[in-house]
């Protein structure tokens, strides 16, 4: 098994919203199996895990029909429309994902009131945008890029999170990028390096824990023989050294002198040795 306390990777990628998928939705997915989700797969390779009373329902789809690698739905009702959906593209670091999955599993044990906690109009009109703070801690710039959409964007410019005020059609936040939230990086919206959306009515603090591991600003572990050219052009690439060995401590070296082998006693020592001068020849006869 591999050791957890050494990194999956040969590199470290920074800023890390330039980081890739890792390839694998394991790790994502062990916040809710954890918790006894119900997973199937299909012939694909598709995998859908459900909840018990089926009200949120996740999808990790690299066989689907788009590059939207991962779903996440919740239902006020098991088989109604949506209450809110979620999406992360297929070149979306798993770290994020994870965050998402994580803070999901912890609203989902507290109860519908808090996987399926929505704005209350009236009551707290800037609630919504409680989930830019990480990112304004770290040094990302508010910005108003078109009618309607305030922005938030990452110092090297190359990420930035959208909110899109106004009506939006509920069909196309599910379906579509056309949604209330859309965390993107890359040097241009409309073909983002990798992307995630969050319908209208997500729980502002499932968006929160995305925003908070985007922000933190500790590396992410890489395999650069994985890594696309898009990072190794844009992104800082450190190499990931092998750990030093611990210092020897008092008992350590104490051990170490317990089992050396003792001194020979002088008697011992033998009287030749290749270093001794060779015998003195004998009279000739």
């Amino acid at each position: 098994m591999p050791d957890p306390d050494q990194p999956d990777g040969d590199v470290y990628v920074s800023p890390r919203h330039l980081a890739s998928t890792t390839g694998t939705g394991d790790p994502a997915l062990a916040p809710l199996l954890d918790l006894g989700w119900d997973l199937q797969r299909d012939d694909l390779g598709n995998v859908y895990v459900h909840a018990p009373d089926r009200r949120v329902r996740l999808g990790y789809l690299p066989e689907g029909e788009d590059d939207g690698l991962w779903r996440i739905n919740a239902y006020a009702v098991p088989f109604g429309q949506p209450a809110w959906g979620a999406c992360f593209s297929d070149s979306c670091p798993t770290e994020f994902v994870h965050a998402f999955t994580t803070a999901l599993a912890a609203a989902y044990e507290q109860g519908p009131d808090a996987y399926l906690a929505r704005p209350v109009a009236g009551t707290n009109a800037h609630e919504p945008f409680l989930a830019v703070a990480p990112l304004v801690q770290q040094g990302w710039e508010i910005d108003r890029p078109r009618r309607d959409v305030y922005a938030i964007q990452a110092p090297d410019g190359l990420a930035a999170l959208e909110f899109t005020a106004g009506a939006l059609e509920p069909e196309a936040e599910l379906s579509t990028r056309d949604a209330r939230w859309q965390l993107w990086a890359g040097t241009s919206i409309d073909r983002p390096f990798w992307y995630a959306t969050a319908s209208t009515d997500t729980p502002v603090a499932l968006l929160t824990a995305v925003t908070r591991c985007v922000a933190d600003p500790a590396p992410l572990p890489r395999w650069q023989r994985e890594a696309y050219s898009y990072i190794k052009g844009m992104a800082q690439l450190t190499p990931i050294l092998p750990p030093r060995p611990p210092a020897p401590t008092p008992l350590d070296l104490q051990r170490a002198a317990s089992r050396r082998p003792a001194a020979l006693p002088a008697s011992s020592v033998p009287r030749w040795s290749t270093t001794s001068r060779p015998a003195a020849p004998g009279p000739r006869r």
